[in-house]
């Protein structure tokens, strides 16, 4: 069997499709609301008067918190996935009193893990990375967008909120429900997020010295 009908068999019998792509929704919205989340402190100290922190600092703190939300993805997708497939094979192997460690099934319990376990750590990364991409922009590009009235804090937030709009409606897409209503509802989760973020911290806490 060659190496791309095989992996489509495992696919197909372990349904990985279905779970990587739900892995990648729910961590990749984790991961997206997070950093918006972060974004929207930092900007409130902005608001509040005090002195803003410097974009190396907000860009900081965001990068670690990314990265401890990929390894935090990854390790416990691939122990939990490994339990389950491991659990599924054994109960299966009892059944059919055999061993299927060299089956496309015993395959599928080593490999299924993997897969997961990638696409769940590197949705929240990669998502993250991408709404922090205006922090890092050359100065020319935010020069251009200072122009338009925005500052890279604030086109960071906006991106935010468009990726978790695209992530509702994606969602809608796959479910077989309407994308604009579905992408508008977890917009309004961000929103509501960023708004309780901003009356729950006292405006001297959120204050950069």
């Amino acid at each position: 069997m060659k190496g791309a009908s095989k992996l489509a068999l495992i696919m197909q019998l372990t349904r990985a499709t279905g779970i990587a792509r739900r892995y990648f929704v729910v961590n990749g919205f984790d991961g997206a609301l997070t950093m918006l989340g972060m974004l929207v402190g930092f900007y409130h100290a902005e608001l509040a008067g005090h002195t803003s922190a410097p974009l190396t600092v907000i860009t900081s703190a965001c990068v670690g918190a990314a990265i401890a939300l990929g390894m935090s993805g990854l390790s416990s997708a691939y122990l939990s996935e490994s339990a389950e497939q491991r659990a599924a094979l054994q109960t299966l192997e009892a059944a059919m009193v055999t061993d299927l460690q060299s089956s496309a099934h015993g395959v599928a319990a080593r490999l299924i893990p993997v897969v997961v376990a990638l696409v769940n750590g590197l949705a929240p990364f990669g998502l993250s990375l991408l709404i922090l991409l205006p922090l890092w922009v050359p100065p020319q590009v935010s020069t251009l967008v200072a122009a338009l009235g925005f500052t890279p804090l604030e086109t960071s937030m906006l991106l935010g909120l468009v990726v978790i709009f695209l992530l509702g409606a994606y969602l809608g897409r796959i479910g077989g429900h309407g994308w604009l209503w579905s992408g508008l509802r977890t917009l309004c989760i961000a929103l509501l997020t960023g708004a309780i973020i901003l009356l729950a911290t006292p405006a001297g806490a959120a204050a950069w010295p």
